[in-house]
Protein backbone atom coordinates (compact mmCIF):
# COMPACT_ATOMS: atom_id res chain seq x y z
CA UNK A 1 0.00 0.00 0.00
CA UNK A 2 1.16 3.66 -0.90
CA UNK A 3 1.16 6.26 1.34
CA UNK A 4 -0.01 9.73 -0.61
CA UNK A 5 0.70 13.13 0.08
CA UNK A 6 -0.56 15.76 -1.70
CA UNK A 7 0.42 18.90 -0.89
CA UNK A 8 -1.43 22.53 -1.75
CA UNK A 9 -1.14 26.31 -0.87
CA UNK A 10 -4.27 25.72 1.18
CA UNK A 11 -4.61 22.30 2.36
CA UNK A 12 -2.33 19.13 2.31
CA UNK A 13 -3.93 15.59 1.90
CA UNK A 14 -3.10 12.21 3.01
CA UNK A 15 -4.22 8.62 2.23
CA UNK A 16 -3.16 5.44 1.71
CA UNK A 17 -4.26 4.36 -1.84
CA UNK A 18 -4.08 0.56 -2.71
CA UNK A 19 -2.55 -0.86 -6.31
CA UNK A 20 -5.42 -0.79 -8.07
CA UNK A 21 -5.61 3.31 -7.40
CA UNK A 22 -8.52 2.88 -5.05
CA UNK A 23 -8.27 5.65 -1.72
CA UNK A 24 -8.73 3.53 1.97
CA UNK A 25 -8.22 6.13 4.06
CA UNK A 26 -7.54 9.55 4.06
CA UNK A 27 -6.69 12.64 6.11
CA UNK A 28 -6.18 16.61 5.63
CA UNK A 29 -4.77 19.29 6.71
CA UNK A 30 -4.77 23.16 6.82
CA UNK A 31 -0.73 23.65 5.02
CA UNK A 32 -0.20 26.35 7.65
CA UNK A 33 2.62 27.47 5.58
CA UNK A 34 4.11 29.94 8.25
CA UNK A 35 4.40 27.20 11.16
CA UNK A 36 7.99 26.14 8.68
CA UNK A 37 8.89 23.30 6.70
CA UNK A 38 9.88 21.11 10.63
CA UNK A 39 6.25 21.68 11.59
CA UNK A 40 4.52 20.15 8.16
CA UNK A 41 6.47 17.23 8.08
CA UNK A 42 5.66 16.51 11.59
CA UNK A 43 2.04 16.77 10.21
CA UNK A 44 2.99 14.81 7.51
CA UNK A 45 3.99 11.60 9.67
CA UNK A 46 1.11 12.06 11.83
CA UNK A 47 -1.30 11.90 9.11
CA UNK A 48 0.71 8.88 6.87
CA UNK A 49 0.43 6.99 10.60
CA UNK A 50 -3.37 7.47 11.36
CA UNK A 51 -4.34 6.89 7.64
CA UNK A 52 -2.35 3.68 7.79
CA UNK A 53 -4.14 2.40 10.79
CA UNK A 54 -7.60 3.31 10.08
CA UNK A 55 -6.57 1.53 7.05
CA UNK A 56 -5.25 -1.37 9.00
CA UNK A 57 -2.41 -1.61 6.41
CA UNK A 58 1.47 -1.29 6.73
CA UNK A 59 3.31 2.06 4.36
CA UNK A 60 5.10 0.00 1.28
CA UNK A 61 6.18 3.28 -0.67
CA UNK A 62 5.36 6.78 -0.36
CA UNK A 63 4.14 9.53 -2.75
CA UNK A 64 4.52 13.06 -3.22
CA UNK A 65 2.83 15.66 -5.17
CA UNK A 66 3.18 18.94 -4.52
CA UNK A 67 2.20 22.46 -6.15
CA UNK A 68 5.47 24.64 -7.06
CA UNK A 69 8.74 24.11 -8.25
CA UNK A 70 10.08 20.76 -7.15
CA UNK A 71 13.17 18.75 -8.34
CA UNK A 72 12.00 15.01 -8.49
CA UNK A 73 15.35 13.62 -8.55
CA UNK A 74 17.12 14.85 -5.73
CA UNK A 75 13.56 15.33 -3.79
CA UNK A 76 13.82 19.25 -2.66
CA UNK A 77 11.50 21.67 -2.72
CA UNK A 78 12.33 24.79 -5.28
CA UNK A 79 11.33 28.45 -4.34
CA UNK A 80 7.57 28.17 -3.94
CA UNK A 81 6.09 31.18 -2.98
CA UNK A 82 3.31 30.08 -0.75
CA UNK A 83 5.65 28.04 1.78
CA UNK A 84 8.26 30.11 2.90
CA UNK A 85 11.08 28.71 4.17
CA UNK A 86 10.23 25.17 2.70
CA UNK A 87 12.82 25.62 0.20
CA UNK A 88 15.98 23.13 -0.08
CA UNK A 89 14.24 20.76 2.24
CA UNK A 90 13.90 17.30 1.30
CA UNK A 91 11.19 15.72 2.02
CA UNK A 92 11.75 12.50 0.10
CA UNK A 93 15.12 11.72 1.95
CA UNK A 94 13.17 12.85 5.29
CA UNK A 95 10.29 10.69 5.15
CA UNK A 96 12.18 7.37 3.52
CA UNK A 97 14.26 7.93 6.91
CA UNK A 98 11.10 7.71 8.94
CA UNK A 99 8.96 4.82 7.21
CA UNK A 100 11.92 2.81 5.65
CA UNK A 101 10.32 2.76 2.30
CA UNK A 102 11.36 4.19 -0.75
CA UNK A 103 9.67 7.69 -1.67
CA UNK A 104 8.77 9.81 -4.81
CA UNK A 105 8.15 13.35 -5.77
CA UNK A 106 6.78 15.03 -8.28
CA UNK A 107 5.21 18.65 -9.50
CA UNK A 108 1.32 17.83 -8.62
CA UNK A 109 0.57 18.43 -12.44
CA UNK A 110 2.58 15.45 -13.59
CA UNK A 111 1.33 13.63 -10.85
CA UNK A 112 -2.21 14.21 -11.79
CA UNK A 113 -1.11 13.51 -15.42
CA UNK A 114 0.83 9.66 -13.88
CA UNK A 115 -2.90 9.23 -12.15
CA UNK A 116 -4.98 9.68 -15.18
CA UNK A 117 -2.75 7.17 -17.12
CA UNK A 118 -2.80 4.39 -15.10
CA UNK A 119 -5.90 4.78 -13.03
CA UNK A 120 -8.16 7.16 -15.23
CA UNK A 121 -9.12 8.79 -18.34
CA UNK A 122 -5.73 7.68 -20.44
CA UNK A 123 -5.02 4.31 -19.04
CA UNK A 124 -4.10 1.96 -21.90
CA UNK A 125 -3.13 5.05 -23.60
CA UNK A 126 0.93 5.79 -25.20
CA UNK A 127 0.94 9.60 -25.51
CA UNK A 128 -1.30 11.44 -23.18
CA UNK A 129 -1.56 14.87 -22.25
CA UNK A 130 -2.96 16.20 -19.36
CA UNK A 131 -4.30 20.00 -18.73
CA UNK A 132 -5.85 20.84 -15.68
CA UNK A 133 -7.44 24.43 -15.52
CA UNK A 134 -8.38 26.11 -12.07
CA UNK A 135 -6.75 29.33 -11.04
CA UNK A 136 -3.89 28.37 -13.34
CA UNK A 137 -3.51 26.14 -16.24
CA UNK A 138 -0.98 23.23 -15.44
CA UNK A 139 -0.51 19.89 -16.88
CA UNK A 140 1.96 16.75 -17.61
CA UNK A 141 2.85 14.64 -21.10
CA UNK A 142 3.60 11.31 -21.12
CA UNK A 143 4.74 9.59 -23.82
CA UNK A 144 4.90 5.73 -23.92
CA UNK A 145 4.50 5.43 -20.45
CA UNK A 146 7.23 7.44 -19.62
CA UNK A 147 6.71 10.85 -18.30
CA UNK A 148 8.16 14.03 -20.56
CA UNK A 149 10.66 15.92 -18.89
CA UNK A 150 12.85 18.85 -20.14
CA UNK A 151 16.65 19.67 -19.13
CA UNK A 152 17.38 19.32 -15.76
CA UNK A 153 14.41 17.33 -15.57
CA UNK A 154 12.50 20.44 -15.35
CA UNK A 155 8.77 20.46 -15.75
CA UNK A 156 6.80 21.86 -18.69
CA UNK A 157 4.76 25.16 -17.93
CA UNK A 158 2.06 24.60 -20.63
CA UNK A 159 -0.14 27.50 -19.09
CA UNK A 160 2.49 29.85 -20.03
CA UNK A 161 2.72 29.43 -24.07
CA UNK A 162 2.01 32.66 -25.67
CA UNK A 163 -1.52 32.87 -27.93
CA UNK A 164 -2.13 36.30 -27.72
CA UNK A 165 0.65 38.39 -27.36
CA UNK A 166 -1.66 41.71 -27.57
CA UNK A 167 -3.13 39.97 -24.05
CA UNK A 168 -2.92 40.64 -20.41
CA UNK A 169 0.13 40.88 -18.44
CA UNK A 170 1.38 36.94 -16.85
CA UNK A 171 2.30 36.61 -13.06
CA UNK A 172 5.63 35.19 -15.52
CA UNK A 173 6.14 38.78 -17.40
CA UNK A 174 4.97 37.64 -20.55
CA UNK A 175 1.55 39.03 -22.35
CA UNK A 176 -1.43 37.05 -23.35
CA UNK A 177 0.09 33.58 -21.78
CA UNK A 178 -2.65 30.63 -22.00
CA UNK A 179 -3.08 31.19 -18.26
CA UNK A 180 -4.15 34.33 -18.59
CA UNK A 181 -6.89 34.41 -20.90
CA UNK A 182 -8.56 30.56 -20.47
CA UNK A 183 -8.74 30.31 -16.66
CA UNK A 184 -11.11 30.82 -13.79
CA UNK A 185 -9.87 33.82 -12.84
CA UNK A 186 -9.85 35.17 -16.76
CA UNK A 187 -13.22 34.31 -17.18
CA UNK A 188 -14.54 36.72 -14.29
CA UNK A 189 -12.56 39.28 -14.82
CA UNK A 190 -13.53 39.21 -18.63
CA UNK A 191 -16.83 39.39 -17.46
CA UNK A 192 -16.33 42.42 -15.05
CA UNK A 193 -14.89 44.39 -17.07
CA UNK A 194 -17.38 43.79 -20.21
CA UNK A 195 -20.46 44.70 -18.35
CA UNK A 196 -22.70 47.40 -18.73
CA UNK A 197 -22.68 50.04 -16.15
CA UNK A 198 -26.29 49.39 -14.77
CA UNK A 199 -25.73 45.81 -14.96
CA UNK A 200 -23.71 44.62 -11.95
CA UNK A 201 -22.27 41.67 -11.18
CA UNK A 202 -20.94 40.46 -7.97
CA UNK A 203 -17.19 41.38 -7.06
CA UNK A 204 -16.79 37.80 -6.33
CA UNK A 205 -18.17 36.18 -9.17
CA UNK A 206 -16.36 32.77 -9.65
CA UNK A 207 -16.20 31.07 -12.85
CA UNK A 208 -18.55 28.02 -11.49
CA UNK A 209 -21.00 31.18 -11.05
CA UNK A 210 -20.73 32.39 -14.62
CA UNK A 211 -21.00 29.05 -16.63
CA UNK A 212 -24.23 28.66 -14.41
CA UNK A 213 -25.48 31.95 -15.69
CA UNK A 214 -24.55 30.85 -18.82
CA UNK A 215 -26.99 28.05 -19.03
CA UNK A 216 -29.82 30.39 -17.89
CA UNK A 217 -29.55 31.91 -20.64
CA UNK A 218 -27.62 35.39 -19.17
CA UNK A 219 -26.08 36.93 -23.29
CA UNK A 220 -22.50 38.43 -21.18
CA UNK A 221 -22.37 34.88 -19.70
CA UNK A 222 -22.51 33.22 -22.38
CA UNK A 223 -20.47 35.21 -24.53
CA UNK A 224 -17.72 34.95 -21.80
CA UNK A 225 -17.78 31.09 -22.26
CA UNK A 226 -18.10 31.14 -25.40
CA UNK A 227 -14.79 33.66 -25.60
CA UNK A 228 -13.38 31.03 -23.02
CA UNK A 229 -13.59 28.18 -25.60
CA UNK A 230 -11.86 30.09 -28.29
CA UNK A 231 -9.11 30.45 -25.73
CA UNK A 232 -8.64 27.49 -24.63
CA UNK A 233 -9.10 25.67 -28.19
CA UNK A 234 -6.17 27.85 -28.84
CA UNK A 235 -3.52 26.36 -26.24
CA UNK A 236 -5.39 22.85 -27.02
CA UNK A 237 -4.56 22.84 -30.78
CA UNK A 238 -1.12 24.19 -30.11
CA UNK A 239 -0.89 20.82 -28.03
CA UNK A 240 -2.25 18.67 -30.69
CA UNK A 241 -0.03 20.32 -33.46
CA UNK A 242 2.87 19.91 -31.28
CA UNK A 243 2.58 16.15 -29.77
CA UNK A 244 -0.25 14.82 -31.99
CA UNK A 245 -1.54 12.63 -28.57
CA UNK A 246 -3.95 9.99 -28.13
CA UNK A 247 -5.84 11.45 -25.92
CA UNK A 248 -5.85 14.85 -24.03
CA UNK A 249 -7.51 14.73 -20.86
CA UNK A 250 -9.17 17.24 -19.23
CA UNK A 251 -9.52 18.12 -15.63
CA UNK A 252 -9.54 21.24 -12.87
CA UNK A 253 -12.53 23.35 -11.50
CA UNK A 254 -12.97 24.56 -14.78
CA UNK A 255 -13.34 21.89 -16.42
CA UNK A 256 -16.63 20.73 -14.20
CA UNK A 257 -18.37 22.83 -16.82
CA UNK A 258 -16.92 21.27 -19.59
CA UNK A 259 -20.31 20.85 -21.57
CA UNK A 260 -20.35 24.45 -22.51
CA UNK A 261 -16.88 25.01 -24.06
CA UNK A 262 -16.03 21.77 -25.82
CA UNK A 263 -17.88 22.28 -28.56
CA UNK A 264 -15.81 25.35 -29.42
CA UNK A 265 -12.69 24.42 -28.15
CA UNK A 266 -13.25 21.41 -31.16
CA UNK A 267 -14.18 23.58 -33.49
CA UNK A 268 -10.85 25.83 -32.82
CA UNK A 269 -9.03 22.56 -33.07
CA UNK A 270 -10.24 21.31 -36.32
CA UNK A 271 -9.50 24.77 -37.93
CA UNK A 272 -6.36 24.84 -36.53
CA UNK A 273 -5.08 21.49 -36.95
CA UNK A 274 -5.33 20.55 -40.26
CA UNK A 275 -1.86 19.23 -41.21
CA UNK A 276 -1.66 16.62 -38.37
CA UNK A 277 -4.52 13.86 -37.89
CA UNK A 278 -6.49 15.87 -35.29
CA UNK A 279 -9.42 13.62 -35.19
CA UNK A 280 -7.39 10.93 -33.85
CA UNK A 281 -7.10 12.89 -30.77
CA UNK A 282 -9.50 12.02 -27.84
CA UNK A 283 -10.89 14.81 -25.43
CA UNK A 284 -11.02 12.85 -22.53
CA UNK A 285 -12.55 14.29 -18.96
CA UNK A 286 -10.61 13.26 -16.10
CA UNK A 287 -12.02 10.40 -14.36
CA UNK A 288 -10.47 10.08 -10.92
CA UNK A 289 -12.89 12.67 -9.22
CA UNK A 290 -12.12 14.61 -6.06
CA UNK A 291 -9.07 12.25 -4.71
CA UNK A 292 -7.51 12.89 -7.97
CA UNK A 293 -4.80 14.29 -6.66
CA UNK A 294 -3.95 11.33 -3.82
CA UNK A 295 -4.41 9.47 -6.48
CA UNK A 296 -1.71 10.54 -8.46
CA UNK A 297 0.78 11.08 -5.88
CA UNK A 298 0.45 7.44 -5.46
CA UNK A 299 0.84 6.72 -8.58
CA UNK A 300 4.22 9.16 -8.63
CA UNK A 301 5.60 5.74 -7.12
CA UNK A 302 4.54 3.59 -8.81
CA UNK A 303 5.81 5.26 -12.07
CA UNK A 304 9.51 5.72 -10.72
CA UNK A 305 9.96 2.59 -8.79
CA UNK A 306 7.41 -0.01 -10.35
CA UNK A 307 8.39 1.12 -13.97
CA UNK A 308 12.09 1.39 -12.83
CA UNK A 309 12.07 4.96 -13.82
CA UNK A 310 14.74 7.17 -12.01
CA UNK A 311 16.94 6.17 -8.82
CA UNK A 312 15.21 4.89 -5.60
CA UNK A 313 15.65 7.40 -3.06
Amino acid sequence: MIGAIDIGGTKIAVGIVDDAGKVLSKLESATNARGGYANGLQRIIGMLRETAREAGVEIGGIGIGSTGIVYPFSGAFGDVDFLPGWQGNNPVEDLAREFSVTTALENDADASALGEAGWGAGKGKSRIVYVTVGTGIGGGIIIDGQLYRGADMAHPEIGHHVIDPSGPLCSCGFRGCWESLATGPALAAWLKMNAAADHRYPEDLTAKQICMLAQQGDELACRAVERQAYYLGLGLANLVNLFVPDVIVLGGSVMKSAALFLDGIRKVISQGCRFVPFEKTELALASLGEDANLIGAARVWHHRFRQGVGRRS
